[in-house]
């Protein structure tokens, strides 16, 4: 199995894939078996991060794979408590001992933390780690406009991608714009939005009839067709092929945009506006 639509190109020349695997809550001997199953299914792309717990994990399943190495692309982030030169180059050496790998491949800061105003220096050191060899792609998470402009005007570095929440209910326009004017992919956590609700909204229901296909189908579709690269979760092999079982069909604009219609002012999956939240 092979998945859907083609990689995407980063800004630094290398790719990545088009769909994404999710690991957040995964833990343990579950979260090994998950990842298996994932890599089985035809992901390519496993995100982890400090913060989740499972980097160890995630590295036990790689190994146990029979997918070669330098197939997969392995995504890790630096958590908010790792906000300094020397402590992000400190984090990301622990997080490749616990991954059991040699580099990571897109490596990010978690979120901002503007309020300790220190991921500008994180970012000259994720730069730095891409220079050593130890990050192939440097990229961050969850920051705003004005946080991805910093860092670009402080190092002329671009960061390949800015994964942010993205679903129908938050559609995230604005910061969608300003990542293609950057060159910055779109990464989208939280797809389905919290406890996939969205699943039973009417323009992805009809969507989902219209097309044969499952309403998680639809909306992974949606992200697709608006440039983001989605990065789903799920342990049950049955929704990790149809996650990327998305070849088959193609919305059309007035079900795309009927389904960004869902979109609302509180439509975030927890009050994690990024210029205020501080992460450990």
């Amino acid at each position: 199995m092979t998945a859907p639509t083609t990689d995407r190109t980063l800004v630094d020349g290398t790719t990545i894939p088009a769909v994404g695997f999710g690991t957040s809550g995964l833990k343990g001997e579950d979260a090994v078996t998950a990842v298996l199953s994932a890599l089985e299914k035809g992901y390519r792309l496993i995100d982890t991060a400090v913060n989740y717990g499972n980097e160890a994990e995630v590295g036990e399943a790689i190994r146990r794979s029979d997918v070669p190495r330098d197939e997969i692309v392995v995504t890790s982030k630096i958590p908010g408590r790792a906000h300094a030169y020397d402590d992000a180059i400190a984090s990301t050496r622990e997080s490749l001992e616990r991954l059991g790998l040699d580099r990571i491949d897109v490596h990010l800061i978690h979120w901002p933390n503007p309020g300790r105003r220190l991921f500008g220096e994180t970012w000259r050191a994720l730069v730095a780690l891409r220079d050593e060899g130890l990050v192939r792609s440097p990229g961050v998470s969850n920051f705003t406009e004005a946080h991805l402009q910093q860092v670009v005007d402080d190092t002329g570095v671009v960061p390949v991608l800015n994964q942010i929440e993205l679903h129908p209910y938050f559609p995230q326009a604005e910061l969608r714009e300003v990542h293609e004017r950057l060159g910055i992919v779109t990464e989208s956590w939280s797809p389905f939005a919290r406890q996939q609700a969205v699943f039973d909204e009417e323009p992805v229901r009809a969507a989902a009839e219209a097309h044969g296909v499952t309403p998680g189908q639809v909306v992974m579709r949606w992200h697709l067709q608006l440039g983001a690269l989605p990065i789903p979760k799920s342990a049950t092999p049955e929704r990790q092929a149809q996650n990327l079982d998305l070849d088959g069909f193609e919305l059309t604009d007035d079900e795309v945009a009927a389904i960004t219609g869902l979109g609302r002012p509180d439509g975030r999956w927890f009050d994690g506006d990024p210029e205020t939240h501080e992460e450990d």
